[in-house]
């Protein structure tokens, strides 16, 4: 049996954004597009799907009724060839909320949170990808083996499109009430 008979003919030819646009949510879900070629995603853990909720919860509290913060978004990065990203949580301007796909210039800050696997393209070549886009910050975070997430944050130097370190915190992000979530992040 050859790899060419096992995927399916869409994800062995690149594809356009009119044909990712066409294909529904359930379709859409654990891939992402990059030079036109679909990567289909690993299943994230628990652990990592909870993190980028309850952050997305605390952000989106913190942001004010101007910018939205979300789980499970695409972002595209460019139409020709089609690079759609789906970062753990972006944070986006609110009245693009019914624009369809975000695009960079209406996010503020995507994070990722680095899982067994993504480690190469969390920290090297979505920084880029996101930095070339235009995206103001980025967020990775490692889920440290003592349980307490370390935050790398990143800022876009707009003249080199490249992005600076900037701090690095670490703490918790925690329910502290019902439909209440705090981050308690402290800086190294």
């Amino acid at each position: 049996m050859t790899a060419g008979s096992v995927a399916p003919a869409w994800m062995r030819s690149q594809i356009s954004a009119e044909q990712y646009d066409s294909w529904s949510e359930q379709q859409c879900a654990d891939i992402e597009v990059v030079d036109g070629m679909v990567v289909v995603s690993r299943s994230a853990s628990k652990r990592h799907n909870r993190l980028a909720r309850l952050l997305a919860n605390a952000l989106d509290a913190a942001a004010g009724p101007g910018w939205n913060a979300d789980t499970d978004s695409d972002v595209r990065l460019q139409d020709v060839p089609l690079t759609n990203r789906r970062p753990d949580v972006i944070v986006y301007r609110a009245e693009t909320i019914d624009l369809t796909p975000t695009r960079p210039e209406h996010v503020l800050l995507v994070v990722e949170v680095v899982s067994p696997g993504s480690e190469t393209t969390d920290r090297i070549v979505k920084v880029d990808q996101y930095a070339k886009a235009g995206i103001p910050f980025y967020w990775r975070i490692e889920q440290a083996a003592t349980g307490i997430p370390i935050v790398y944050t990143y800022v876009l130097d707009p003249a080199t499109k490249a992005y600076r370190d900037g701090e690095i915190f670490t703490g918790t992000v925690k329910a502290t009430a019902p439909f209440s979530v705090t981050a308690d992040l402290g800086a190294l």
